[in-house]
């Protein structure tokens, strides 16, 4: 199983690509937009759709999410916080502000889960050499053991969801949702300031 910064929000791990492809242009920093224009000439009922497609990939990658979690006997939170450790960890622990950042919860949640998961055995919490106020934390065998032996389901999952898109392909996609996320994330702050 892939050990990846979407989203993913809340989602399994991402598609691996050759290491030949060529990486993704970042995204573009855009001014805040002002007011909304009038725009009667365009159909907005496809791009009404194409939001309508995420809700529905979004909501079949969290019943996925919550049956893999029910194999290790945890909840589909505490199975994206594993995910997201196995991502991130390059070998030196990851700390509670990085595993909150990528899967967007708050830092006192993430804290309160790792401990569960902690006592579970599932994972490992020791302070940073460099700032014992930091806690870094790593999946413990236990958990890289059982991670290792659904690998090749998941892999075959993989395998079929994206079989239909190349590295080049990929790359595209992941493109454009980074633009699109960006957006969407100014759109949030604008809805949220107009409230």
């Amino acid at each position: 199983m892939r050990h990846r910064r979407s989203e993913q929000h809340h989602s399994e791990p991402a598609a691996q690509t050759s290491s030949s492809a060529p990486s993704p242009q970042p995204v573009p920093v855009e001014e805040p937009f002002g007011p909304p224009q009038t725009c009667a000439h365009r159909d907005f009922g496809l791009s009404y759709q194409v939001i309508w497609d995420f809700v529905s990939i979004s909501n079949n990658l969290e019943d996925m999410r919550r049956a893999w979690a029910k194999l290790f006997g945890i909840s589909g939170s505490q199975w994206l916080i594993l995910m997201a450790i196995a991502d991130l960890d390059q070998g030196k622990g990851v700390s509670v502000g990085d595993v909150s950042q990528k899967i967007h919860a708050v830092s006192t949640f993430v804290t309160t889960q790792t401990k569960i998961l902690e006592r579970m055995g599932l994972l490992n919490r020791v302070p940073s050499t460099e700032d014992a106020r930091v806690v870094l934390m790593s999946l413990s065998d236990e958990a890289r053991g059982k991670i290792e032996h659904l690998s090749p389901r998941w892999e075959a999952l993989h395998e079929y969801i994206f079989r239909d898109f190349d590295a080049e392909a990929l790359n595209d996609v992941k493109a454009k949702l980074e633009m699109l996320k960006h957006r969407t994330k100014l759109a949030m702050q604008r809805v949220t300031d107009q409230t």
